[in-house]
């Protein structure tokens, strides 16, 4: 399979395994405390990841640690909690479409801080990707007035950090083997989610609870899915792929995202259709260089 190919796999995969993340999100909410999702979806896929990449960390040179930390707290750490905590007030179909703005913030922050070039299509595409954002939110917010809008800014600080991830993984990281690195991202951030966990009162939950049981399996299947299996394909994918490119996975996510809030009851328009189709088109045009 040419480089070519594998990056519209890449980006198909994790569209489908990131898209339907939010759900699952939302389903852990309804035993759990925002923390708790957090922090056992850490320690899930830090668990798994350690079972089968251990040996992968000897891998990594000294000199590297520092940007796998860096590059674990501001692209998984954080995010995963201002992303469970953003779901508790924002549906988990918003939530999504929100994420689409990380290849702006992508492109902001390899201008500003890795002298990232870029096209004048890339940019158009860019563009035309954050109108059909835009129209998205619009209309889901106009279509559920229960939702806190101001809850929107949790998951938009999840953007930069995911901008700021694809960068660093870019640009320090990909002489390293997508599952070294992984490794090294959540054997980094699990003591503290574990730290987190315990503070939560965690130990206090009612385990007879049905509710309780079925979060903690919807959050596993997160943990082991939507991080350490995503995570390694998602290095995987910056490897061959440009940042912009590689962030665009957040333009596509919804369409999943959205099928999978339809189906459990949330609310969508034709509008969203049609901005889905502005927002493809987005995508496409981010694609379009010679060289990515």
């Amino acid at each position: 399979m040419s480089d070519n190919s594998k990056k519209w796999f890449y980006l198909a995969i994790l569209s489908l395994i990131w898209g339907s993340s939010f759900i699952l999100i939302k389903k852990g909410l309804v035993g759990l405390t925002s923390f708790q999702v957090a922090s056992l979806r850490i320690i899930f896929a830090a668990t798994v990841i350690f079972l089968y990449s251990y040996n992968s960390l000897k891998k990594i040179p000294r000199e590297s640690w520092k940007w796998i930390l860096i590059t674990a707290y501001t692209g998984t750490f954080f995010p995963v909690y201002l992303i469970s905590y953003g779901q508790t007030e924002i549906e988990s179909g918003l939530a999504s479409i929100i994420t689409t703005i990380t290849p702006i913030n992508t492109l902001l922050v390899g201008i500003i801080f890795f002298s990232l070039t870029y096209t004048t299509k890339q940019l158009l595409g860019l563009f035309i990707g954050l109108v059909g954002a835009i129209l998205l939110i619009y209309e889901a917010s106009e279509a559920n007035f229960s939702i806190n809008i101001y809850y929107s800014f949790f998951i938009y600080m999840t953007t930069v950090g995911y901008a700021a991830s694809v960068n660093l993984i870019k640009n320090y990281l990909t002489n390293i083997s997508p599952e070294a690195v992984t490794a090294g991202i959540f054997i980094s951030i699990s003591p503290p989610a574990l730290i987190v966990l315990f503070l939560s009162d965690f130990s206090s939950l009612n385990f007879q609870d049905s509710n309780v049981i079925s979060s903690i399996v919807f959050v596993f299947i997160l943990g082991v899915f939507s991080s350490a299996i995503a995570q390694t394909l998602f290095n995987k994918f910056v490897k061959i792929a440009s940042p912009l490119f590689a962030s665009a996975v957040t333009y596509t996510m919804p369409i999943v995202a959205i099928f999978w809030a339809t189906l459990d009851g949330e609310t969508l328009t034709l509008m969203q259709f049609f901005a889905t189709a502005i927002i493809l088109a987005g995508v496409y045009m981010v694609n379009k260089k010679k060289k990515i």
